[in-house]
């Protein structure tokens, strides 16, 4: 079953509800958006528009009024099962950018293993358009991004943690949806 939020005009309507006042939160999300319907060629016709709305979404999490477990991920999948998005969409938006290690960190994969993870090209693409995106929009590399990344989290913090043991998981999603753009 399907919902409004489901297409990409119901996603980025909640999500220019929601994280504008996050200010380059709200600049990553566009410029994430963006880069998935770039990327969208490496995803079935009929996922086209789940992986820019799962990219539209990813981050609402982030917004102070969804704050919940503090990890924004599961935050985020919580909100889009109170507002009826698909169940695929919810489990996207869980499981972006390697969650599941961050998860580890936090002590919360009880909270995200209530979530499927699906090994797609719909995810690996919205990895694609997440970890290639910098945290103000601009266009990054996936070296860049995650360099970027470390550099702003201490060492040895979760998120420092959870993306140095992600990112050879990251990494190959990344390569997979390069090779399928190519083909």
């Amino acid at each position: 079953m399907s919902s409004v939020l489901d297409t990409p005009r119901g996603a980025a309507a909640l999500a220019e509800w929601l994280l504008p006042p996050l200010g380059n939160r709200w600049l990553h999300t566009q410029a994430v958006a963006a880069r998935a319907c770039e990327a969208s060629a490496a995803v079935p016709e009929g996922d086209r528009d789940l992986l820019v709305a799962a990219a539209w979404l990813h981050d609402i999490g982030y917004a102070p009024e969804l704050r919940d477990t503090g990890f924004h991920p599961v935050d985020g999948a919580r909100h889009l099962e109170t507002q009826e998005a698909s169940w695929r969409l919810v489990c996207l938006v869980a499981h972006h950018s390697g969650a599941v290690y961050e998860a580890e960190q936090r002590e919360l994969t009880a909270e995200l293993d209530r979530y499927e993870r699906e090994d797609s090209p719909v995810l690996d693409a919205l990895i694609y358009a997440d970890m290639t995106t910098g945290p103000a929009g601009q266009l990054f590399g996936f070296e860049q991004r995650v360099n970027e990344i470390l550099v702003r989290y201490e060492p040895g913090s979760e998120v420092h943690t959870a993306i140095s043991n992600a990112r050879p998981y990251l990494g190959a999603a990344v390569e997979r949806t390069l090779t399928r753009l190519a083909e």
